[in-house]
């Protein structure tokens, strides 16, 4: 077999391309445009494991595949590269975060390289690059000079608003805006101080600054988004998480809410994904509703979607952080309550909502008065209601809720039954909406959903309450007590925030000499010298990692661009993203927050669209497969896997770097684990084979497979191919080195289709019928594939076809030219050495995908099997045309036939054309 050395061949193009600048991409074509993009990474320190490139690989065919095909490409590549990693480290060493990210981001380029990406890494971007920050910024300050007009249905400058007070103040005003908005008129608008007005101002701006209660993590000394916490602590550290109220940027996604939801029938993303951004917007329709508290002209509002369930009502239930709480709460209930809320504020809202079983709770000693019988009821504090939906305020229906049913049941309050088809049982509430309401006074006998619209009338007719939609969807955390991240171009004046001007941006993040928060607890910035504008003091705090990666992908289309964000030009061309590639973890972080940012920045006519990408792909996640020794208890032996039974064992996760088709390199590991050096192993004909089990890959489990080990052995061509032969993208799916192997052998194969006697040999003979079709078969089903997304299938499809050409001794140009094409995508290396040695000038990437021909795939003959009496005999071939009489006409007169016929005369003949004849005797 002629030596395929992949090492050379790998190094030699991938030089080429980049000096040739092969994937470098005009914002001028006369072509049609293909925009694909994988959610850029953030750079971390341990580089990539061979989880990965999975993504990575798959939009690379797929980008590879689109310029064969005709397609203008861009496929960039950049790095989120602000992240709260390099600032830990930062913190422990003292090396500044931009040291950190820029050597990680070395080592992450030179992995992707020598993976083949056709990247265009011209237009490479870094959100830490103060040049690229300058327009996030510039974002920020669009965004804090606009408010959202209800009736034209889009953001306008802030301008806009203020020239509606100065004429009319804002009576009839319908904007997106704080609850606690006063209504005041021109005159009084125009005689607020200038203080005064910006104040109220940022009531109604889509950034502004406000007293938020956050998820504050004092171990890592910033604010973290819900998304970002888990079960009550950080997802990056595992440290605890408490709430807290203090003053807080934040951004008023609240107002896109509803565009967000339509916009979501329109783009072509993963159902799933569509479903957890419809349940973190989380829209419901019901009424607020009006309960006075008793003895005092205070009342408490509450939303609910089941008012047909008003009667049903038996005690009211506040958030533990309700402002409420503290004026609701008696004398001999304050320290009960305060040692509940001590408790409740160190729980996350993941955590409350999701612990059912445990019911807990405290009377705040206030009663409030049912607006429609005027009867007492109290009124509690519980985790199991949230400040952040509705107004943090529930009426408890303990028969139609299994949580106030629980919550009843503990604390011993009534449970009215308010529905004749209610069947509760001891442990169980019943939230039918079958049946008819009873016990309920002007309800009776209505059905629920009568019952819910004529109490929404009812409660507007009694002034009581309003008709209400509402969203679980909360204003975005824009801001956080941490040094690496985007300075927020603001400074103060007399406490009101001043935006820094256009020419002074980028605002760069100052040099400090300490990455922790100043003794007087302010964020990192504080310890900056000279942090100030012309004395002013500039914002301490920066912005959240989704600020960058919530505009990125415009950048690319112009990234030089140093006048403006994107130019007109650039943007008319690439428009908006074609094929997104990235990991479902980001639905209700990164996914949701760049649609709020792109349909804003259509709103100021900045650009085109309002969804920045029609398509999304999840591609699954790699696991790891770990493999174990098995420690005999008490002693320093090991024994192999299949004798363990025999003793009394730990396992022990091995290094699977050590490990081959499950036989461990016993030297490898006693040098790899001090207290294993002396060891003894007790083995199987001769070998100690470990066990195994699929995990998260993970350093802590020593499955790690590094990409760069299996590149050096097997090359990047085979490395790419064998993940998309692991199984459907979108799927998750156990690694395992062991089936490698067969992938790189089908290369070599290849290659050797190319190749007599260790000599480049190729024909310019004709094809056979034979080589046509399989040639055609492949172009077909690749290009059907790489539609569909099922690049597995495909690889399999192309171990078929060098199988049979191999069989048909195949080195006809006309077979293997195009071949080399359709393979190029998945094997970039492999064959762009192919296609010059074939003695082209250009490279394959720039060749056209073959076109599919039909009549190769056409049948002349038809091979049926023959069975006589049930039993298959003889398979015969007849011309592809014969008609049934002919195939039984042909198929008895057989000699293989006529032997097992016996002189018999058949009683019936079966024909099932082009598939089978049946004969019985």
């Amino acid at each position: 077999m002629a030596e395929y050395n992949f090492q050379d061949i790998e190094q030699k193009w991938q030089k080429y391309w980049t000096e040739e600048k092969i994937y470098e991409v005009s914002n001028q074509s006369n072509k049609p445009k293909y925009y694909i993009l994988d959610m850029f990474p953030y750079p971390s320190g341990a580089g990539l494991h061979v989880g990965h490139p999975l993504g990575y690989i798959a939009s690379d065919i797929v980008a590879r595949f689109k310029r064969l095909n005709g397609y203008n490409v861009l496929h960039p590549m950049g790095f989120d590269s602000f992240g709260l990693p390099a600032e830990q480290y930062a913190i422990q060493t003292g090396q500044h975060p931009a040291i950190t990210t820029d050597e990680n981001i070395d080592r992450y380029k030179e992995q992707l390289k020598a993976l083949g990406f056709s990247y265009d890494w011209s237009r490479e971007l870094r959100t830490s690059d103060p040049k690229f920050y300058k327009w996030t910024q510039w974002i920020f300050k669009l965004i804090y000079n606009s408010w959202y007009n209800n009736e034209t249905d889009r953001a306008e400058h802030i301008d806009s608003l203020t020239s509606h007070l100065e004429k009319n103040g804002n009576i009839h005003i319908d904007a997106a805006c704080d609850l606690d908005t006063p209504t005041i008129s021109a005159k009084k608008w125009n005689n607020y101080s200038e203080k005064e007005q910006q104040l109220f101002l940022l009531k109604y701006r889509l950034t502004y600054q406000a007293e938020t209660t956050v998820n504050w993590c004092p171990a890592l000394g910033t604010v973290l988004s819900n998304d970002e916490v888990k079960d009550g602590f950080s997802e990056r550290g595992g440290h605890p998480v408490v709430k807290k109220n203090m003053p807080q940027w934040s951004m008023r996604i609240t107002a896109y809410a509803d565009r967000l939801l339509s916009g979501l029938d329109k783009i072509d993303w993963p159902e799933p994904i569509k479903e957890m951004q419809r349940n973190w917007i989380g829209k419901s329709y019901g009424a607020d509703i009006d309960f006075k508290v008793e003895g005092s002209d205070q009342k408490i509002t509450v939303f609910t979607t089941r008012i047909d369930t008003i009667y049903g009502v038996s005690f009211l239930v506040l958030a533990p952080e309700s402002e409420l709480v503290t004026g609701l709460t008696t004398k001999d209930q304050k320290k009960k309550i305060e040692e509940y809320i001590s408790i409740a504020k160190n729980r996350s809202e993941r955590e409350r909502m999701s612990d059912a079983k445990n019911v807990t709770g405290t009377f705040t000693g206030s009663y409030a008065i049912h607006p429609f019988n005027g009867e007492k009821i109290p009124i509690w504090i519980a985790d199991y209601v949230l400040a952040g939906y509705g107004t943090g305020a529930v009426m408890a229906v303990p028969s139609g809720d299994q949580r106030d049913f629980d919550f009843a049941k503990k604390f011993d309050l009534p449970i009215p039954l308010i529905n004749d088809a209610q069947k509760l049982t001891d442990t169980e509430a019943d939230p039918t909406k079958e049946g008819k309401i009873i016990n309920s006074d002007f309800l009776n006998g209505l059905t629920p959903v009568e019952a819910m619209e004529q109490g929404i009338e009812e409660v507007e007719k009694r002034s009581i309450g309003v008709r209400k939609v509402n969203f679980k969807l909360r204003d975005a955390i824009f801001g956080r007590q941490r040094y690496w991240g985007e300075p927020i171009p603001v400074y103060y004046e007399d406490g009101i925030p001043k935006l820094v001007p256009d020419e002074e941006l980028p605002l760069d993040l100052p040099k400090i000499n300490e990455y922790l928060p100043t003794e007087d607890g302010d964020p990192p910035l504080g310890r900056a010298e000279n942090w100030n504008h012309n004395g002013q003091p500039y914002e301490l705090s920066t912005m959240p990692g989704w600020a960058g990666s919530s505009w990125y992908f415009f950048r690319y289309m112009d990234q030089d661009n140093d006048h403006e964000f994107c130019s007109k030009e650039a943007m008319n061309y690439w428009q908006d993203v074609d094929f997104y590639m990235g990991g479902s973890e980001h639905a209700t972080g990164h996914l949701l927050y760049s649609r709020f940012w792109t349909k804003f920045l259509c709103d100021m006519e900045i650009i085109e669209v309002d969804e920045y990408a029609k398509k999304l792909v999840n591609q699954g996640m790699i696991q790891g497969r770990s493999n174990f020794a098995y420690r005999i208890n008490g002693e320093n032996k090991y024994v192999s896997k299949g004798l363990k039974s025999q003793y009394k064992t730990s396992p022990i996760h091995v290094d699977v770097n050590i490990v081959k088709d499950d036989i461990l390199d016993i030297e490898a590991f006693k040098s790899s684990r001090p207290d294993a050096a002396n060891a003894e192993f007790i083995l199987e004909d001769g070998k100690y084979e470990c066990g195994w089990e699929v995990e998260k890959m993970s350093k802590s489990k020593f499955n790690v497979v590094n990409p760069d080990e299996l590149v050096e052995r097997y090359g990047a061509d085979t490395l790419r191919m064998y993940e998309m032969f692991l199984g459907p993208i979108e799927q998750s799916k156990p690694w395992n080195t062991n089936g490698i192997e067969g992938v790189y052998k089908f290369l070599r194969k290849f290659w050797s289709l190319f190749h007599m006697d260790a000599a480049f040999s190729i024909s310019d003979d004709e094809p056979t019928k034979d080589e046509w079709k399989v040639l055609h078969g492949t172009i077909k089903k690749v290009a059907e594939d790489a539609e569909r997304l099922s690049l597995n299938t495909s690889v399999s499809t192309f171990m078929i076809a060098v199988n049979e050409l191999s069989s048909l001794k195949c080195n006809k140009r006309g077979i293997l030219e195009p071949m080399s094409i359709i393979l190029s995508p998945f094997a970039p290396h492999i064959t762009e050495e192919l296609w010059h040695l074939l003695g082209h000038a250009t490279s394959v990437v720039d060749a056209a995908y073959p076109s599919f021909e039909e009549k190769y795939l056409v049948e002349d003959s038809i091979e049926y099997p023959v069975s006589v009496n049930g039993k298959m005999r003889v398979k015969i071939s007849f011309p592809a045309d014969a008609t049934k009489e002919q195939v039984e006409e042909g198929a008895l007169a057989h000699e293989i036939i006529q032997k097992w016929m016996d002189g018999k005369e058949p009683r019936k003949v079966i024909v099932v054309p082009k598939k089978i004849v049946n004969i019985v005797v």
